[in-house]
C-alpha cells in the first residue's frame, strides 16, 4: 500500500465526517485511513461506521496527548509507505492523492507539504481568516504561497513523510504546540528531501469565529519562541514581523492622539488587505471581514511571541510551566 492518511481528531465528529467523505471521492485508490480518536468526549464512532463500507478505515481510540502524540500512534499502526498527516478540519479535493503520487512519480523525496485554500461552502468569517492566515501580506507567504519570504516547511494540515523518514527522526516531539515545525527542521537538518506540492492543496476549514483564532495565533508566536530555543538558527526575519507590526500599529494609533496623519500607514494597510482580499474572494464583504483576522493574526501572533520572549528567554522558565494554561486539547 502506497499511502496511509492518518488523522487525529478531538471532539469534531462533524469536521471528520466531511473529511472522510471527501477522501471517498479521490480518483486514486487503495490507501487507508487511520483516525485516532485523542481523548475525546464527544467521540466520532458512529461516524467511522458509516465510512466502514466506503473506506479501508482504521479507528483507535486513546487518552489525550495532543496532536503530535496522536500522529505518532497512528503511524505506528499504518502500513503505508507514505504517511499523509491531515487535520480533521479539511476537506480534500478528488484530485489531492493523484497530484501526490505524479509529484513523487516525477521527483522523488522524503518529505511533502501542499498549501490551503477557503471553499466555497465555507462562511465569510471562514475565508477572512483563510486569508490571514495565508497572504502574502500578513503571513510573507510562508505557508505554501507562491510568494514568500522563508522556505517552504511542511504543516501538519497537509504533510507527508515516508515511513522510513517519519521512523528514523522518531515521530513528533512532545511539544503542544509548533510540533509540525519542529518536525520539518529536524527532516531538513537530518538531510531529507523536502518539496512543496503546489497542486496537492487542501480546503482547511482553521477556526470558524475570531476567538478561537486569535488563541490558535498567539500559541503560533509562543512555538515560534520555543522552537528559537531548541533551534536558534530557526528563527528569521519573517517571524519577527507580526511583532513588529503590533508594536508598530500601537504606535501609530497612539500618536493619532497627537496627529491624526499618524493614522495613515494604518489606513494604507486596511486598504491593501481590503482590495487583495476582495479580488481574491471576488466579495467586499469577506475583504472587510479580512482587516479585522489579519490584524487578530497579527496582533495574537505579536503578543504570544513577545509573551514567550519575555517568561522563556527574560524569566528562564521551562517549556510547559509558562504556558500550562495555553495548552488546549
Amino acid at each position: 500500500m502506497l499511502f496511509s492518511i492518518i488523522i487525529p481528531v478531538y471532539n469534531r465528529p462533524q469536521e471528520i465526517d466531511e473529511l472522510l467523505e471527501s477522501l471517498t471521492l479521490q480518483t486514486v485508490k487503495g490507501f487507508e485511513v487511520v483516525v485516532v480518536e485523542d481523548g475525546s468526549t464527544i467521540d466520532c464512532r458512529q461516524i467511522i461506521e458509516k465510512y466502514s463500507s466506503k473506506l479501508n478505515i482504521k479507528y483507535f481510540y486513546k487518552p489525550n496527548t495532543g496532536p503530535g502524540g496522536s500522529r505518532n500512534y497512528g503511524a505506528e499502526r499504518a502500513t503505508g509507505d507514505y504517511f499523509i498527516i491531515l487535520d480533521s478540519d479539511c476537506i480534500i479535493p478528488p484530485t489531492y492523492l493523484f497530484e501526490v503520487q505524479h509529484e513523487l512519480n516525477n521527483q522523488p523525496c522524503d518529505a511533502f507539504g501542499g498549501p490551503d485554500r477557503a471553499h466555497n461552502s465555507f462562511t465569510p468569517m471562514q475565508k477572512a481568516i483563510n486569508y490571514g492566515m495565508t497572504s502574502f501580506f500578513t503571513t510573507g507567504g510562508i505557508r505554501g504561497g507562491k510568494k514568500k519570504l522563508d522556505k517552504f516547511f511542511p504543516r501538519s494540515f497537509n504533510m507527508g513523510i515516508s515511513k522510513l523518514a517519519f521512523s528514523a527522526l522518531g515521530g513528533f516531539s512532545n511539544m503542544r504546540f509548533g510540533e509540525d515545525i519542529d518536525f520539518s527542521i529536524r527532516l531538513f537538518k537530518a538531510g531529507y528531501r523536502v518539496r512543496l506540492f503546489p497542486k496537492a492543496w487542501v480546503f482547511h476549514k482553521r477556526r470558524v469565529d475570531l476567538r478561537k483564532f486569535y488563541k490558535q495565533v498567539f500559541n503560533s508566536g509562543i512555538a515560534r519562541i520555543n522552537l528559537f530555543l531548541k533551534y536558534p538558527d530557526s528563527l528569521k526575519i519573517v517571524h519577527l514581523l507580526p511583532a513588529v507590526f503590533t508594536y508598530g500599529m500601537l504606535f501609530f494609533l497612539l500618536s493619532s492622539f497627537v496627529c491624526l496623519y499618524s493614522l495613515t500607514p494604518v489606513l494604507l494597510y486596511m486598504l491593501i488587505i481590503t482590495s487583495d482580499s476582495t479580488i481574491k474572494n471576488k466579495s467586499l464583504k469577506v475583504g472587510l471581514l479580512s482587516v479585522i483576522a489579519s490584524f487578530v493574526q497579527l496582533f495574537g501572533y505579536g503578543f504570544g511571541f513577545t509573551k514567550a520572549a519575555w517568561l522563556r528567554i527574560v524569566l528562564r522558565r521551562n517549556e510547559f510551566n509558562a504556558f500550562e494554561k495555553n495548552f488546549y486539547k
